[in-house]
């Protein structure tokens, strides 16, 4: 390869004449020496055969160099040779390990820098120029290229600007080739930072490192040539740049005498440790002086305080934008790896971060937007290590450009906005923008800025949509969709910190761990709680200082007794003070104010700091008094504090102080318009001779500081809300800047977990979803809408995650407006607009999706949601099963041909007025369709394209899953599912229409939450009752609030049984009813009682729940349509006893005896209820038995003993009541069923007394009722069922006291009843009827008599006397039976046993027979 190359270079070569046998005197023809030295070298390559290893490259490279060096080779040859060299260096012939590799590599950057050629045609001088940079960067990217030296580095670094330079003035294609190489040979050489391991060669470095001293004058150049480094850019491309020479292209020559201000500097320092550092293999070093240079590149042009008024085409933007470019490639791939480098970064946060700031105020937009992509790169990578520049890039910059009313173009402010948008899509920028700067009290709120400003600028105000109002609203949707990836589905509890409020220096307070979050983040969040007060408290400050310093002190934020201290750092550390009023406090010559201004002097540290920075530093944080002895003041404490921490050229704080106010002095003199005759530098000198303790100060450093003053002013500050709002960078600040960075806290970085969104969420969703709002209503483009909604539905998931139920509340309120429903359309028109509007569309999908999925956390939203379900079911598009519940049939649910299908003719009929009453399917297609030619005939049927849209329309609803939210209400928080109940309640009072739909779906939610029906029972009823009592005549609300309470009990009693009662309870609004009404629904009501008895009596246990149930049917005994289903469930309750219950027993016998004297049913049902009241006897028996066996003889029993006989009692009384029906079967029918009752008293435990109440209630009343009843019947026609009567009645007397005879006999009371017996024995025998006796009665009497006698006797109640002729029981028993048969007496007791009783019993004085106590 190498011999090619070898005569390649000589064919070139010997095409010249020039280069043929040269003659010297003694005529000897002698080779010239570059072909011979090329010849020499082809004898020796191949005798070095494969050790090449070993072979020092200089030794087949040097004739190739020479060629290139030679000032005699044209072009062509020059670029042959530099071909071979490209080529030996690309073919990596030698690599680190050969010998001599760095002295290669050394010589080759060397030639080529040195590079001579005659010119003969432009084009192969642009050859040359391009091979040159081929081999520079080949050098850069070969294997060997750790053998260059930081020395080559620079220097190929050097060469490749001057061809970048000269093609200026060259082809397009070169000035192309030349600046690609440029970014080549930047990314390749920082590409190798991330492998130079930290504090490499730093120790040897010593490159110029004085930060914060930053010239904005637009001569700064030629005094960084003073001090041996990079000479501004505007010396390096301000040369001629038409060069007639026509010898060399590299303008080496040209450029000589200014060598050492164009290049990159070849030596860093002139000592032997910075020529030890440039000769070593290349690293920091020479990427030091690389990156400082390319910061220098961006000090020419414009004047250092570059504005937005500035000409835009005053200056040459070419140079900064290379230089942009460049510094962006080596930030990119230097990366993170900077922060490892003191001096680099050092570059990085003072001089690259001044120029950006500078260029970042450009009026041009494409220099600007590279600007942004910079500080984009930083914040990625350094953004640990440049938070103070950060904040004052976005605060001076950023802010200020996007905002119109600072004389920003609207290309600036676009390209602003990007950056800012940008910012935000990255996932962490505006919590640690949050957490580093709102959250402390030095920092401007750069989120509350950046929020505020996207939600400005996303309004449109007098003017269409356009660009940047989308942009500024994408900005404000990846703020939040950005907290809602961040957050989880899980919802938790809410969290609101809380602070103890108590005073604690704030200026002081540190966080122990800035890494970690359970650390830092109570202490952001504490500090931005100090913040919000301070806050308030400078705001009060502002209006009166006086009392604003009350107004902190009674905020803890300065303590009770006020010092110098606190109320200094008060004023030092406070952002938005006045300023102004600042300094007239620090000024005043009151005691108290001097001392607060010396301790606000000591909050400076000034060591280490000239005394015009210094100064610059101090007045920079209020705003200098314009009276002398104020001035005065302040700077003799100024003074006393720089001399106390920099004593090193001062004499005295005299000295600080007279130098202090001459620099005041010369400041007004510099830049006041109205002084004509401005100060020199001698002048200056001169004023200040034998001022330092009466000698002078050094000539350079009051000249140092004579222009420092001169190129920049020392600024008044202004406040904030002077002037232009955001103010602009300038020396003075900047050294702000940089003295705050050295003091600063450290930057928080913030992980993917949602630490501070919600207090972030909490500022910026109020302003983001108004501007969403507003856009969404102006712009037309789709996938704009759908970016509004996707940032909505962001909002909506935070609201609910962090439980900001008002938030939700507001978006609800904003996405219901533009549902077609809150339009004034048309019915037809909203069809349409649902199915045809985007807007509509996604506004109406979005509404019921917050609904369904967070409904927990809706509050007043409620309200908005449901009238947008209101108007669905207006416009009949609502899926027929909305107001269903979880436990519905399936077959009453809306069969899927209703669901879907639309109707033949539904948009006419969609605005007609539909009667109240008619049921919701007469939307479905068939009922529609016949209801159009009802109602209008001559309406034309609807077209294809509204059967389409009306079509279209039902299944967005459809797929809305609107059913859902209402049958997931159970799973609503409380709260929510109470708002949901109240809005249905409110929003139902429109019309009867919506009031019964608002009903349906009320009494939905209320079975559909039936395990915690007590959270909303209580309001429901009380709805349902409101609308139930006042309504006079039946009508479809009344209706449907019957048969819902009707339904929520017949679901709910199955699982509450501890609600019975109150469910139960509420059906007595049934008998409130108006009697129109009631009569109306009365069977339907009737057969659904039917059904909750027979699906629920199990669950009935208590005597409140039965006693609602028994009077509904108790009502229906009298309504001819409703008895038969009430006698139904009354049997059903009652047959065998299945449901009867101590409860609800006496309630069933009254529904019983009501159902056996009604006359409405036939003779049957009376008959039926008769049985079913006697029949009820066993159960008492069965109650009794089964009570005895389980208490046994206790006090608790004698009491349900006596509850069973009360019970018992009130069956032989209502038995007795229907005893006296005029029908004669059922009244004969009822004293056997009462005669019955009473033989069932024998299986139950009756108290003794309860016979006697029985006789007295029941027995007696009706033998005497029955014979007045026979003796009004016999006026007008005695029937033989009337006699029936009375011989039934009898043997029902005669019955019960026999079987009472053991109970009642030893008792006092019961002479008093066998009396009552008697007598009306005695009374039914004398009795006649139409003249005459009954015979039945007349032959019954004395059998039953005789028969009761004889028990009597035997069971030896009814025994002889003694005494004969005393007023014994013995002498009225037979008194009244002589009576009613005289013969009695023998026949039950012969004078026989007579006789023999009173022998065995006689006695000198008989006992006395129980008396009668009648």
């Amino acid at each position: 390869m190498i011999n090619s190359e070898i005569g390649a270079v000589l064919a070139v070569m010997r095409r010249n004449v020039r280069w043929g046998v040269r003659y010297i005197a003694d005529d000897d023809q002698l080779e010239h020496s570059l072909i011979h030295s090329l010849k020499e070298l082809r004898k020796q390559i191949f005798s070095w055969q494969s050790n090449w290893q070993y072979v020092d490259p200089r030794l087949y490279i040097q004739p190739f160099l020479d060629v290139i060096l030679s000032d005699e080779t044209g072009a062509p040859i020059t670029g042959v040779a530099l071909s071979s060299v490209y080529k030996i260096l690309t073919l990596e012939i030698f690599t680190l390990e050969t010998v001599n590799v760095g002295e290669a590599m050394h010589i080759i950057v060397d030639a080529v820098k040195s590079c001579r050629f005659e010119v003969t045609d432009p084009a192969s001088e642009e050859v040359v120029l391009m091979k040159i940079l081929q081999v520079l960067l080949a050098c850069v990217k070969s294997k060997a290229s750790n053998g260059l030296s930081n020395q080559d580095i620079c220097t190929i670094v050097n060469t490749c600007l001057r061809v970048v330079h000269q093609s200026s003035s060259k082809s397009e294609l070169l000035q192309r080739i030349a600046r690609h190489t440029m970014h080549e040979l930047i990314r390749c050489i920082f590409s190798q930072l991330p492998f130079i391991s930290p504090l490499a060669n730093e120790s040897e470095l010593h490159v110029h490192d004085k930060v914060g001293i930053v010239d904005w004058d637009q001569n700064s150049g030629e005094k960084r040539v003073e001090n041996g480094n990079i000479a501004s850019v505007s010396d390096t491309l301000g040369t001629d740049k038409d060069s007639p020479s026509s010898e060399m292209v590299i303008p080496e020559t040209e450029l000589r005498n200014d060598e050492k201000k164009t290049e990159v500097s070849d030596d860093l320092n002139a000592d032997a440790n910075g020529e030890n550092a440039m000769m070593a293999p290349f690293g920091i070093p020479c990427m030091v002086e690389i990156f400082h240079f390319l910061c220098t590149l961006l000090n020419v042009g414009e004047n250092g305080e570059v504005n937005s008024r500035s000409n835009p085409i005053a200056f040459d933007e070419d140079v900064p934008l290379f230089a942009l470019g460049l510094i962006n490639s080596a930030i990119e791939l230097g990366g993170p790896f900077f922060r490892d480098h003191p001096k680099l970064l050092t570059l990085i946060q003072d001089e690259l971060f001044c120029n950006l700031m500078q260029f970042g105020m450009s009026m041009s937009p494409l220099i600007l937007s590279t600007v942004c992509s910079i500080v984009l790169n930083l914040y990625l990578n350094l953004r640990t290590e440049l938070k103070v520049q950060l904040e004052a890039f976005f605060s001076y910059v950023l802010l200020r450009i996007a905002q119109s009313k600072h004389g920003s173009s609207y290309q600036q402010q676009e390209v602003a906005m990007e950056a800012l948008v940008d910012l935000c899509r990255q996932h962490t920028f505006i919590a640690e923008m949050f957490a580093n700067f709102d959250c402390d009290i030095t920092y401007s709120n750069v989120f509350e800025d950046v929020s505020n400003l996207l939600s400005k600028s996303a309004f449109p105000v007098n003017g269409p949509i356009s660009a940047m109002h989308i942009l500024a609203l994408d900005g404000l949707i990846s703020m939040v969709q950005g907290m809602a990836e961040r957050v989880g589905e899980e919802f938790p509890a809410s969290d609101v910190p809380t602070h103890e409020e108590r005073y604690e220096e704030f200026w002081t307070v540190r966080c122990e761990n800035y890494g970690d979050p359970n650390f830092w983040v109570p202490f952001v969040r504490k500090a931005k709680h100090i913040k919000k007060k301070l806050m308030l408290g400078a705001d009060h400050f502002n209006r009166d200082p006086k009392k604003g310093l009350q107004y902190l002190q009674g905020m803890h934020l300065l303590p009770e007794e006020l010092d110098p201290k606190s109320v200094a750092c008060f004023f030092r550390y406070t952002c938005g003070l006045d300023k102004n009023l600042i300094g007239d406090f620090l000024g005043n010559h009151d005691q108290f104010c001097i001392q607060v201004l010396h301790e606000f002097a000591k909050t400076f540290d000034f060591q280490n700091m000239n005394l015009a920075t210094a100064l610059r530093l101090f007045v920079g944080t209020f705003r200098l008094p314009g009276e002398a002895q104020k001035i005065q003041r302040v700077l003799e404490a100024f003074s006393e504090r720089y001399y106390e921490q920099s004593p090193h050229i001062l004499i005295d704080k005299d000295a600080a102080f007279v130098l202090a106010y001459s620099i005041i002095l010369l400041n007004t003199d510099q830049h006041n318009a109205q002084v004509r005759t401005r100060m020199t530098e001698e002048d200056f000198i001169r004023n200040n001779r034998t001022i330092n303790g009466g000698a002078d100060l050094p000539r350079e450093y009051l000249s140092e500081i004579y222009h420092s003053i001169r190129h920049s002013q020392i600024e008044i500050e202004m406040n904030p809300d002077e002037g232009t709002g955001f103010q602009l960078m300038t020396a003075s600040r900047w050294i702000s800047v940089i003295y705050k960075s050295k003091e600063t806290s450290p930057y928080i970085q913030c992980d993917t977990a949602s630490h501070l969104d919600r207090d972030m969420f909490y500022i910026v969703s109020g302003p983001t979803i108004a501007a969403t709002s507003v856009v969404f209503e102006q712009t037309e483009q789709e996938d704009v809408l759908q970016r509004c909604i996707d940032g909505l539905l962001a909002i909506a998931k935070l609201s609910a995650y962090y439980h900001l139920n008002s938030v939700l509340d507001d978006l609800v309120v904003s996405l219901c407006k533009f549902t077609p429903f809150f339009a004034p359309l048309s019915a037809d028109e909203a069809v349409l607009a649902l199915g045809e509007d985007a807007r509509a569309r996604m506004a109406t999908e979005a509404v019921f999706l917050i609904a369904n999925k967070y409904g927990d956390y809706i509050s007043s939203g409620w309200k908005n949601i449901l009238e947008c379900v209101l108007s669905l079911n207006k416009l009949h598009i609502l899926p027929d099963h909305i107001a269903s519940d979880a436990a519905d049939d399936p077959e009453l649910s809306t069969s899927s041909l209703e669901q879907e299908k639309p109707s033949a003719n539904p948009l006419p009929v969609i605005s007609q007025s539909q009667p109240s009453a008619t049921p919701r399917k007469s939307s479905s297609f068939i009922g529609r369709f016949l209801m159009s030619f009802d109602s209008e005939e001559t309406k034309p049927l609807p077209t294809e394209e509204e059967l389409a849209a009306y079509k279209h329309a039902r299944g967005i609803v459809k797929d809305c899953h609107i059913d859902s939210i209402f049958s997931d209400s159970k799973f609503l928080q409380a709260e929510s599912l109470q708002q949901l109940v109240n809005s249905l309640i409110k929003a139902s009072g429109k019309d009867e229409a919506s009031s019964v739909f608002c009903l349906e779906l009320l009494i939905a939610v209320t079975l559909n939450n039936r395990d915690r029906i007590l959270l909303i029972w209580q309001t429901v009823y009380e709805h349902i009752l409101g609308i139930v009592q006042p309504t006079l005549t039946p009508c479809t609300l009344v209706e449907k609030a019957v048969f819902g309470v009707l339904k929520i009990c017949q679901r709910l009693l199955p699982y509450k049984e501890n609600l019975t009662d109150e469910l139960l309870k509420s059906l007595q609004l049934v008998l409130k009813l108006k009697p129109r009404v009631a009569d109306a629904y009365c069977e339907r009501i009737t057969q659904e009682v039917v059904h909750l008895v027979k699906a629920n009596a199990s669950h009935i246990r208590s005597h409140t729940g039965w006693r609602t149930i028994i009077s509904l049917l108790s009502i229906t005994a009298r309504h001819p349509e409703a008895s038969d289903a009430g006698f139904e469930a009354l049997r059903f309750i009652m047959s065998e006893g299945a449901h009867l219950l101590p409860s609800n027993y006496e309630l069933c016998l009254d529904a019983a005896k009501n159902f056996a004297i009604s006359r409405v049913g036939e003779i049957d049902r009376s008959i039926s209820a008769i049985d079913l009241m006697s029949n009820s006897v066993f159960c008492l028996a069965r109650w009794s038995q089964e009570a005895k066996n389980s208490i046994g003889e206790t006090d608790a029993m004698m009491k349900l003993s006596e509850d069973i006989g009360e019970m018992w009692l009130a069956l032989v009384n209502k038995l007795q009541i229907v005893c006296y029906d005029q029908r004669d079967q059922v009244r004969n029918h009822a004293i056997l069923m009462l005669q019955r009752a009473i033989a069932g008293a024998d299986g139950i435990m009756l108290p003794q007394p309860i016979w006697f109440q029985c006789f007295d209630s029941a027995v007696f009343p009706l033998l005497d009722k029955s014979l007045a009843f026979a003796i009004e019947n016999s006026r007008k026609n005695f029937k033989k069922t009337v006699e029936e009567t009375l011989v039934l009645a009898t043997k029902l007397m005669s019955k019960a006291f026999l079987q009472s005879l053991q109970d009642i006999s030893q008792q006092p009371s019961f002479c008093r009843l066998w009396v009552g017996v008697l007598n009306r024995l005695e009374t039914y025998m004398s009795t006649e009827f139409r003249g005459k006796r009954s015979e039945k009665v007349h032959e019954l009497i004395p059998e039953l008599l005789k028969n009761t006698l004889l028990v009597m006797k035997a069971t030896g109640v009814l025994l002889p006397g003694d005494d004969i002729g005393s007023d014994s029981f013995w002498q009225l028993t037979w008194l009244h039976v002589k009576k009613i048969s005289p013969s009695l007496q023998s026949e039950v007791f012969p004078q026989e046993e007579l006789d023999q009783f009173q022998r065995r019993n006689a006695k000198p004085e008989d006992s006395p027979v129980p008396e009668n106590e009648a």
